[in-house]
This record gives structure tokens, sequence and C-alpha cells, in this order.
């Protein structure tokens, strides 16, 4: 008797594609998914990684949702921004950044730094403009080894996306 679960890669029958969130099919007998506008894509079982095999980007699995796993600082960098666009148009603000702390190698030196001159404080962290703190470890929030960073908003958006103000 076959079971048939061992048919399909890891993450089952379909998935949704990381980039265009379109459910896409498991070819059989393979570790493959094949999204017809991104192309295939290859679960590898003892990593829990999808990789994208035209760019080689590899995904991780959160809570249903994709997370891309990345190796070079303007990656994370772009993709903060990105979230940052979103939420703006949403109507809201973020008023701090915490990145994954697997990341605070990759990204320390891409970060400004600045002292709170009226208090007297050491170094802040900053990046668009907004206060950076690194996540917990991993160990302690599982979370942590897959998402990249967490954006904390209040409502109403200012009249310019606080990345800005670094130029005022």
């Amino acid at each position: 008797m076959t079971l048939i679960g061992l048919q399909y890669p890891i993450f089952g029958p379909e998935i949704s594609c990381p980039h265009c969130r379109q459910l896409i099919p498991a070819l059989t007998l393979t570790d493959t998914y094949l999204c017809p506008r991104h192309g295939p894509f290859e679960a590898d079982p003892k990593s829990g990684e999808l990789v994208h095999l035209q760019s080689g980007r590899h995904w991780r699995l959160w809570q249903d949702e994709w997370y891309r796993q990345h190796t070079h600082p303007d990656g994370i960098r772009f993709e903060i921004h990105e979230a940052l666009d979103r939420l703006y148009t949403q109507g809201y603000r973020a008023t701090r950044v915490v990145i994954a702390k697997r990341y605070q190698d990759l990204i320390s030196s891409y970060l400004e730094r600045g002292t709170q001159w009226r208090t007297g404080e050491g170094q802040k962290l900053r990046l668009y403009g907004l206060p950076v703190e690194f996540s917990p470890d991993a160990e302690t929030a599982p979370c942590w080894d897959v998402i990249n960073f967490n954006l904390e908003k209040e409502p109403g958006a200012p009249t310019r996306p606080p990345y800005f103000r670094m130029f005022d």
C-alpha cells in the first residue's frame, strides 16, 4: 500500500507561490512545486526551506506565510522599505522596527548611529529614521528563526513617510 502523502513534497500537494501568492501544484514523486508565472521551487526536506531554482532565493514557512531568507543586507533593507510604504498607504506610521537577531551582523553596518544629545544616552540604532532593536534569540521565540522583522505601528500617517524625516 502506497501512502498518498509520500508522493508529494514536504509542504503537501499545493502551496501558495511566495512571489505571487497563487496556489501552485506539487509535481508528484519530486520535491518540486511549479508556478506557471515564476517557475520551479524545490522543497528541501532537511532544512524545511523552499528554494526558487531560477534565482536561488530561499523561503521558509511560518503560520501559512512565506518569508524570504536574506543573504545580503540590501534584501532585508528593501523588504523593510516596502513594508513601510504599505503601512503608510494603509494610514499607519511605523514607530519602531525589530529585526531578527540572525541578521544583526549582516545589517549592522547599514544602521544609523546617533547619540541622544539631550540625555547623553549611548548610541541609538536607526533605519529609515526609525529606532531599531534586534529580536530575542530563536530559542526563546521560535518565530524569529523564520520571520525577518516586525514593524510596530500606530494610526495616523504623517504627511510624509518617516524615512524622509532624516533629510530635514
